[in-house]
C-alpha cells in the first residue's frame, strides 16, 4: 500500500512538473527557483519562528487547545485569502474576482474568533449553572433532613 501511495505521489509530482515546464508553462525556470528559495526563507526565517513563539506563549494557558485550533484556522484562511488580497488593482476580468475579499476574509476571521470564544465560555457557563443547581439541591436536601429530624423528634417525645 505504501509503495502504491509513493508511486502515485511521484507520478503526480511528475505531472505537476510537466504542467509547470511544458508548453504554456513557465518560460524562465529561474523564476521558479527564486520563488521556491524565497518561500523557504520566508517559512524558515519568519513563519516557523513566529509559530513556535506563539506555541510557547500558549503552552501555559489552560485553554490552549481551543486557541491553537483558532489560530491554525485563521492562519489557513489567511493563506487562502492572500492572493486575492494582495492582487494589485482591479482584475482585467471583473467576473474573475467579483467579491469583496477583504470584507469576507475579516468576517470569516470574526466567525472563527466568535466560535473559539463560545467554545471557551459556554462550558464555564454550563458549569456555573450546574454548580448553582447542585448548591440549591444540597440546601433543599439539608432543609428536608432538618424538617424530617425536627418532625421525627416531636413524634418520639
Amino acid at each position: 500500500m505504501r509503495f502504491a501511495a509513493g508511486a502515485a505521489g511521484v507520478g503526480l509530482m511528475g505531472y505537476g512538473a510537466w504542467l509547470l515546464f511544458g508548453d504554456g508553462g513557465v518560460r524562465d525556470p529561474w523564476d521558479v527557483v527564486i520563488w521556491l528559495a524565497g518561500a523557504v526563507l520566508l517559512h524558515d526565517g519568519l513563519i516557523a519562528p513566529a509559530v513556535l513563539a506563539v506555541g510557547l506563549l500558549l503552552a501555559a494557558l489552560p485553554a490552549r487547545g481551543v486557541l491553537r485550533a483558532a489560530l491554525v484556522v485563521c492562519g489557513a484562511l489567511t493563506l487562502i485569502a492572500l492572493p486575492p488580497l494582495l492582487r494589485p488593482g482591479a482584475p482585467t476580468n471583473p467576473t474573475a474576482l467579483p467579491l469583496d475579499y477583504l470584507r469576507n476574509w475579516l468576517l470569516t476571521l470574526a466567525v472563527v474568533v466568535a466560535l473559539a470564544a463560545a467554545a471557551l465560555l459556554l462550558p464555564r457557563a454550563g458549569r456555573t449553572l450546574s454548580d448553582r443547581r447542585a448548591r440549591r439541591r444540597a440546601r433543599r436536601d439539608a432543609k428536608a433532613r432538618e424538617d424530617a429530624d425536627g418532625a421525627g423528634g416531636d413524634e418520639s417525645t
